[in-house]
């Protein structure tokens, strides 16, 4: 199965403020980046599905209106024992290990998972199950805040596939992981 996670960071590799807060992250509002979409359309074309741990479900909840994903998403959680009722039926709620998750999803016919959020991340880095990194930094130093990446069990080599600037000073990177 490939699993990809596509995110953008600060410059200085935070992918939120402490708080969870994204206010310095342009369009993390909800509305959206103006034209440019750094490739996220054609990314998302390709993925079945969508994980995101808690807090990124309800950091999306908390912006209100309508659900904003198309692709089916599985939030992770081993707290939620059921997600807003008001979401549409293509939405998920999944608890387990990252190895249990992509076994469960894959009996569903996913092929492609985008992974989002912290920890959730962190959790399938960890677990040697990430096949994709697309990393956005945006050219912001935010000083502190929750890291893109934590302590890994072993080292993680990367093969740089693609570079590419924008003007507005985003610069995304593409790796693939090199297997083991």
């Amino acid at each position: 199965m490939k699993i990809s996670v596509y995110i953008a960071t600060s410059l200085d590799g935070f992918i939120a403020r402490e708080d969870g807060t994204l206010d310095w992250l342009p369009g993390a509002d909800g509305s959206g980046f103006g034209e440019e979409d750094y490739g996220y359309h054609d990314f998302i074309a390709t993925v079945d599905m969508l994980v995101m741990g808690r807090k990124s479900y309800e950091i999306i909840l908390s912006f209100g209106g309508d659900w904003p994903y198309e692709t089916p998403v599985t939030v992770l959680s081993n707290t939620l024992t059921a997600l807003d009722p008001h979401l549409p039926d293509r939405v998920q709620l999944m608890a387990g290990t990252p190895n249990e998750i992509v076994a469960k999803l894959a009996a569903q016919g996913a092929t492609h998972l985008y992974i989002d959020g912290g920890k959730t991340i962190q959790a399938f880095l960890a677990a040697g199950l990430v096949n994709q990194l697309i990393l956005t930094r945006v050219p912001v130093l935010i000083s502190s805040g929750i890291p893109l990446f934590g302590a890994l069990p072993d080292d993680i080599h990367l093969n740089h596939i693609a570079t590419r600037s924008y003007a507005d000073g985003f610069v995304q990177s593409n790796y693939a992981i090199i297997e083991k």
